[in-house]
């Protein structure tokens, strides 16, 4: 636990991975957010600096750890010139953590290493309490000797945790992950949809989901929130379109039409531009029961 550890953008998932590594015995020594007040608060709770700049981060951390929103912030945090996580990187170990494309993480990593910085993909498919308790499942991707001497930390991060390969695997890996549970999320809302419709019980219709062929995840974290309203957010609308649609960039690039996964994401797009986009996932309900939207 000598390593300092860093922090890059500490929203919901940031914030409490940092709080989690604290708690283990790490020190997180700089903390840096596009919201200054969020670094603020967090630096003074964990006894840390809030840094005003990226570099500052990459000065006074050995490792840092990344959770930003998407493509653009990356590239951003990353950039070849100005306030970047790029200077004076040399040694240092960047872990990110957010989905993105697998282009965008090979592009920062040959960026790192032409420095001699090392990077590494720790896709999470876990939700906010999960990253403060330490069980994020992770799917991590990089060189596997910058994978071994990062794992001590992974390890307080995740009770599950799964190598895939080298950098862009994990971010493959994710983007399926989220289209396939967002087109769950979608499912299962037009079927709670159709069912209150029909005047069925809801709680009766999940149970009988849970013991048949409509059981999933999704009904398990969604299912009550979607019939009693309750979104509030551990993994937003905005994200959920966002990330449907890095897998439908994939699948274009290799010719596969995914009609599923295309009206799913139109669904969320259509909640982002209903001012519904901060909204948990689950708000999909809210275009599917009649009389909601």
């Amino acid at each position: 636990m000598s390593q300092t550890i860093g922090f890059v953008g500490v929203g919901r998932m940031g914030a409490n991975m940092a709080r989690r590594l604290h708690d283990c015995g790490y020190r997180i020594t700089a903390i840096y957010d596009i919201n200054s007040a969020s670094a603020e608060t967090l630096a003074q709770e964990l006894g840390s600096a809030a840094s005003e700049t990226l570099a500052g981060v990459t000065a006074a951390a050995d490792i840092i750890i990344t959770v930003v929103t998407d493509d653009a912030a990356m590239r951003g945090i990353f950039a070849a010139s100005g306030d970047s996580l790029l200077i004076d990187a040399k040694g240092r170990t960047f872990i990110n953590c957010a989905t993105l494309s697998p282009a965008t993480h090979l592009a920062v990593e040959a960026a790192a290493v032409a420095l001699g910085a090392h990077t590494l993909e720790g896709c999470m498919a876990s939700s906010i309490t999960q990253a403060l308790d330490g069980s994020l499942y992770l799917m991590v991707a990089g060189r596997p000797d910058v994978f071994e001497s990062v794992r001590p930390i992974l390890e307080k991060l995740s009770n599950q945790m799964r190598y895939v390969g080298p950098s862009g695997e994990a971010a493959k890996v994710k983007a399926l992950v989220n289209m396939v549970m967002n087109i769950n999320t979608a499912g299962l809302a037009e079927g709670l949809g159709l069912a209150d419709a029909l005047g069925l019980d809801l709680t009766m219709v999940r149970e009988i989901f849970s013991q048949t062929g409509a059981a999933s995840r999704v009904l398990v974290t969604d299912g009550e929130d979607m019939q009693n309203r309750d979104h509030a957010c551990f993994f937003s609308a905005a994200h959920a379109a966002k990330d449907s649609g890095i897998a439908l960039q994939l699948a274009s690039q290799l010719g596969l039409d995914l009609p599923l996964a295309t009206a799913t994401r139109a669904q969320f797009e259509r909640m982002v531009k209903a001012g519904l986009g901060e909204l948990d996932k689950s708000g999909i309900a809210e275009l599917t029961f009649r009389g909601r939207s």
